[in-house]
């Protein structure tokens, strides 16, 4: 079945590796990708606050990079910013990419720079990562849960939905999501994260913040990550799939997406890459779920999101 996925690390591996995107050790690859179905992958340029001088020229680095392997691969995959661009890639038999900045630091709280990433091409940012910065705090180990977004995190927010930025409250503070709440006009979303009243560890949503979050009209991308999935160290299907379950109940099926987090997270996964999206489908399928609906946790429920908040 084709699949959008939210989110990948690839893009940081492949410059600190020096890795192929056509194809290479990677989970994501264009090659891999492309057997799996893939009709757009979001490509985060992630930047570790705690051993990086300059966060936005970690950042550049890393996408000039990726727009150097992007260019070598212009037959199988384009760079897309909105979801016609994505429809017409996908009719030409490509993947789109989206670019996104895992790290909100990486605009050094400086408003003018929401605009000249977005004439980069940048499309989603994830405000936080595990440290906090100038625009808000990390939900890391609860530290920071009752703080929210900064003044100028929440300038920065405005500016993003201003743009066509979607914003992204995965890795953010408990306070940090209902402030997102009460800010944004347009649906956000939590890119890669589970479902905490099955697993309780900070990087995942509560009950509350998924039927928010599904009030806002937005989505949240499954993370095969293993400690957010469950207890064993290989990361399984079958607990996906629970997370899942449990997502539609309480949020309903417009709420769920895919965010596998694939060469970010250090853990095996029973879907070894993207290639082998379609296990999850399957296994959604075995537990009863119709066509419709394991089309909509796949692709259909991103491309609405797409349709809100990008020009």
């Amino acid at each position: 079945m084709a699949f959008i996925d939210l989110h990948c690390d690839t893009a940081s591996r492949m410059l600190y590796e020096g890795l192929d995107l056509r194809e290479s050790e990677c989970k994501v690859s264009i090659e891999k990708l492309t057997k799996g179905g893939g009709l757009a992958q979001f490509f985060a340029f992630f930047v570790e606050l705690n051993n990086k001088k300059d966060p936005f020229l970690e950042f550049k680095n890393q996408y000039d990079n990726f727009i150097y392997e992007v260019s070598k691969n212009k037959d199988k995959i384009e760079i897309v910013t909105n979801l016609k661009e994505l429809e017409n890639c996908n009719l030409e038999n490509k993947v789109g990419a989206f670019l996104t900045i895992e790290e909100g630091e990486v605009l050094k709280g400086n408003i003018d720079m929401v605009e000249e990433v977005y004439k980069l091409g940048i499309r989603l940012i994830t405000l936080t990562w595990n440290y906090k910065n100038s625009l808000g705090y990390p939900n890391f180990e609860f530290v920071y849960k009752d703080n929210g977004l900064t003044d100028k995190g929440k300038e920065v927010v405005e500016a993003m939905e201003h743009f066509g930025i979607i914003p992204d409250c995965s890795h953010l503070s408990d306070k940090g999501f209902y402030d997102l709440v009460d800010i944004c006009k347009k649906p956000f979303i939590a890119s890669h994260s589970n479902a905490r009243s099955i697993t309780n560890h900070p990087r995942n949503l509560t009950d509350d913040m998924i039927r928010k979050l599904a009030l806002k009209g937005g989505v949240m991308g499954i993370n095969f990550c293993s400690v957010f999935l469950g207890e064993s160290e290989e990361a399984k299907i079958s607990q996906m799939v629970n997370h899942i379950k449990h997502i539609v109940n309480i949020g309903g099926i417009g709420i769920v997406a895919l965010g596998s987090d694939f060469d970010g997270i250090e853990n095996e996964v029973e879907i070894k890459n993207t290639s082998e999206m379609n296990n999850l489908a399957y296994a959604l399928k075995k537990e009863g779920l119709k066509e419709s609906d394991i089309e909509k946790i796949f692709f259909e429920n991103v491309k609405n999101v797409l349709k809100e908040t990008l020009k």
